[in-house]
């Protein structure tokens, strides 16, 4: 397709060359994935799965990007194979080193607002991936016994070969958008094992009608952003007629604002989604009903409804960019956390720091997760007191449910408008237009939680002595 089409195109949907380019390569995922199903033998496929993810990556960013990739790879594979005992520690140290310094050196959150885009998004799974690797092969020389349960399913006992792993970090294009998925996972995948071993007569699942409803999917949430974009310009907020509104039309807007954006995010983790379901990887099981189903949570990233309906906000990690919030669980939080101690607002603020870092080192990206640990933290003490409440008060709880609701509503919208302009001067004066409503109500909650502590609204039955 030649440059005049590529511009052509690329003003009738609204973006630059360089994002269609982008969205065009992405796309092809879904039948580059499906391809790989035909390609015989497994090192057919981790070579399959390695090429096909270098040639889309260098047709979408530039032979750059794979020069980038390969340096990130290294790291991992160098510390397994050099200090196996801490390499896990070592990968993940020196992969967020690099990926801070592409960072800084691209200021890509820039080039993002104004229209562009690099490899910097794609750099950012591979390096999840590649830590997470280091850290299952570190786990496979510990002894069971002092393992968590995500640790004792992950483990790599033996060092993937050179090919395994490289087909693994940039299989079908997967590290464009996610989702993040595990090391075992994909080389079981490949070699028919575990829930896709075929051996014992074992039906495998279709996958085109959940490939089919995700692309469905994706293209809803297009076409409600191309809609939604034009009316609510992150640009609003440090226009002098944005100053003279009114409190409840601020937040509206800043609602809408957020709103808005997320059916771009919406879009490409359904596409990516759709991706890997078609290729097989996304199966995760079959449900317990007496008609079992197939299952794809291994593909799933968003949970639409989960998120603009969520009822709390420690629910949002759970429906949103679920395969990253479930990188972080394990390989962050858990691991922050001693035998016999419970985790608490210390993992959860370190947890929601080296995502702001893993984001990029803008000031709107560090006041957004730091003001999501707070609202978490907010979240937690109005359940905690909705708990407190007797069941036979069950208008009252309904009532506290509905206020977390609306507490989750407030807070995430007001935050999230840090993610989206980035820049200190605009977060602060978006921020400060409404008062700072969505800071000071979740630290006046935590601090209340020391006031009127909950109280269970039944004693535990003591144990018999």
């Amino acid at each position: 397709m030649g440059l005049v089409d590529m511009s052509s195109m690329a003003a009738s949907i609204g973006v630059s060359v360089a994002v269609l380019r982008f969205l065009l390569c992405f796309v092809a995922t879904i039948p580059v994935s499906f391809a790989w199903r035909i390609v015989p033998s497994g090192i057919g496929k981790h070579l399959y799965a390695a090429a096909s993810g270098a040639l889309l990556s260098y047709l979408s960013f530039g032979f750059s990007s794979n020069l980038h990739f390969l340096v990130l790879m290294t790291i991992g594979y160098a510390s397994m194979a050099v200090y196996r005992p801490k390499c896990g520690i070592i990968t993940f140290f020196l992969g967020f080193a690099y990926l801070i310094g592409c960072h800084v050196f691209y200021m890509s959150g820039d080039a993002w607002k104004e229209g562009g885009i690099d490899s910097t998004g794609a750099l950012m799974v591979l390096t999840l991936k590649v830590i997470s690797c280091a850290m299952n092969y570190n786990d496979g020389m510990l002894k069971e016994e002092g393992l968590r349960e995500a640790q004792k399913k992950n483990r790599l006992i033996q060092m993937p070969s050179l090919i395994e792993y490289f087909g693994y970090c940039l299989c079908c294009g997967s590290h464009f958008a996610g989702p993040v998925y595990e090391t075992k996972d994909y080389l079981e995948w490949t070699e028919g094992k575990g829930i896709w071993d075929t051996s014992d007569k074992r039906k495998q699942p279709s996958p085109f009608g959940a490939t089919v409803r995700a692309i469905f999917q994706a293209a809803i949430c297009m076409a409600l952003y191309l809609y939604l974009v034009p009316q609510y310009p992150l640009t609003r907020f440090t226009e002098p007629a944005y100053q003279e509104w009114g409190f409840l039309r601020k937040f509206s807007y800043q609602y809408m604002a957020g709103f808005t954006a997320r059916w771009k995010y919406y879009f490409i983790w359904s596409i990516s989604e759709a991706s890997i379901i078609i290729s097989g990887l996304g199966f995760s099981g079959w449900t317990n009903d007496a008609s079992p189903k197939p299952k794809w949570d291994r593909a799933k990233n968003v949970d639409i409804l989960g998120v603009e309906l969520a009822k709390s906000a420690v629910q949002i990690p759970l429906v949103w960019n679920i395969q990253v919030s479930t990188w972080l669980r394990h390989y962050v939080y858990e691991r922050l956390v001693q035998n016999g101690k419970k985790a608490g607002f210390f993992q959860l603020l370190a947890t929601q720091t080296v995502s702001a870092v893993w984001h990029g080192l803008y000031p709107g990206y560090m006041m957004f997760f730091v003001q999501s640990a707070l609202m978490i933290a907010g979240s937690r003490v109005i359940y905690r007191w909705q708990q407190a409440i007797s069941p036979q008060m069950a208008m009252l709880r309904k009532g506290m449910v509905f206020i977390n609701f609306l507490y989750t509503v407030l807070v995430l919208n007001y935050s999230a408008v840090g993610f989206m302009v980035l820049s200190l001067h605009e977060t602060v004066t978006a921020y400060g237009s409404v008062y700072y409503i969505g800071t000071i109500l979740p630290v006046v909650l935590i601090l209340l939680s020391y006031v009127v502590p909950a109280k269970p609204s039944r004693p535990k039955p003591r144990k018999e002595e």
